[in-house]
């Protein structure tokens, strides 16, 4: 069975086409930088047949109508189901086929997910004209932290708002945390305890004991936890009270700030791109270079609490875009971990998944791909079988 993998990020969208069961990887595709005026980038990759340009794309659908050009108007028959990492859903955990019900799901979180909700509905409404008899499914970002107790996912708010509005904290990038317990486990046995570090131009931390979530940095939404790239990740929520007071704003111009012009863009006024960051801090940008420190801190400080909840703390794993590929975020976050026997860690070899913990180490160190794309594929194929 092909099925192709749709995973939309907040600036990105990435797609795989695998050979299922063989989870042959058949075709790549990735753009970056969806949105920016300035322009992104756009790739493919069919087996030697490689193609990279410089494009803008204002929208996910100019991008997915990109990816038709190299693949072919007259091949998408070929596909026999698109499976994608979607976000939330109302009264949607798991893997799910997507019909009218889930997407209404969808919609009715819009406030909690505004831009990922935003761009899947987009995404699978391309797909359902494209491909209107070809089953899509969701696999959803919230399923891997099920497992978390009511006292990692109770908010200190009236209960009443949990049981009539589902308001808790629900964690997101579980396609990403789950293959990560996977990998772990193959490297270090049935039983340890890890943070799991998804950083990137969305970033999450999760907390794992033997394969399983306990903890999760998201909440009810994606806007929580360490800075995102241009979402404001923790605030305190009076804020929003005193801006409206003070500027005049109307919530609704408080929300776009905080998830549009916050976060790594806010602080640095530069971007909120790590490549972009990094390069500006090496030429002296003092702002640049305290987004930086800020987000570094900020992650030290999740990892911090949950080594104490977890009373130990084998190893750190760094996925995602900038977890990959920034040997000096890397590297700065786990200065705060000396106490624990933590040293500066070796370099990566990119594209692989590589133990990069440094000489006499306590705490193993793990610089690891993202691959949500075949765990979504995994539980499309077997949603379908």
């Amino acid at each position: 069975m092909q099925i192709l993998v749709c995973n939309a990020g907040s600036t990105s969208l990435k797609m795989k086409l695998l050979q299922m069961p063989q989870e042959q990887v058949l075709v790549e595709c990735r753009m970056d930088r969806i949105g920016d005026p300035t322009g992104g980038s756009f790739s493919y990759t069919e087996g030697d047949r490689k193609e990279s340009l410089s494009v803008k794309l204002e929208n996910y659908e100019q991008g997915l109508q990109q990816f038709i050009c190299c693949f072919g108007k007259d091949r998408l028959s070929q596909i026999e189901a698109v499976g994608f990492k979607s976000v939330l859903s109302r009264g949607y955990t798991g893997v799910h086929r997507i019909d009218e019900a889930v997407m209404e799901g969808m919609r009715e979180y819009l406030s909690v997910a505004p831009v990922h909700n935003t761009c899947y509905l987009e995404v699978i409404g391309v797909f359902q004209k494209l491909l209107p008899e070809t089953p899509l499914v969701g696999a959803f970002e919230t399923a891997f932290h099920q497992t978390l107790k009511p006292e990692a996912y109770t908010y200190a708010i009236p209960y009443a708002w949990q049981e009539q509005y589902g308001i808790r904290r629900y964690g997101y990038h579980g396609a990403s945390h789950s293959y990560v317990a996977d990998v772990l486990k193959e490297r270090l046995g049935e039983h340890y305890k890890a943070v799991s570090c998804h950083l990137g131009g969305s970033s999450s931390l999760a907390a794992i004991i033997d394969g399983e979530g306990i903890d999760t940095s998201f909440g009810l939404s994606l806007q929580v936890g360490v800075p995102q790239g241009s979402r404001s990740g923790d605030i305190d929520p009076f804020i929003i009270f005193h801006m409206v007071q003070k500027e005049g704003y109307a919530l609704e111009e408080v929300k776009k700030i905080l998830e549009s012009q916050s976060g790594l863009k806010g602080i640095s006024g530069v971007s909120g791109d790590m490549r972009d960051l990094e390069a500006a801090a090496q030429q002296g940008n003092a702002r640049a270079q305290l987004a930086i420190d800020i987000y570094c801190r900020e992650i030290a400080r999740y990892i911090g609490g949950y080594a104490t909840m977890m009373g130990g703390l084998d190893a750190i794993a760094f996925t995602g875009g900038v977890g990959e590929n920034s040997s000096n975020v890397r590297g700065k976050v786990l200065q705060y971990f000396a106490y624990l026997g933590a040293t500066q860690p070796v370099e990566a070899v990119r594209g692989e998944i590589c133990d990069i913990s440094g000489q006499g180490s306590k705490v193993k160190v793990f610089a690891i791909p993202a691959n949500e794309e075949l765990g979504v594929a995994r539980k499309t194929y077997q949603a379908l079988m």
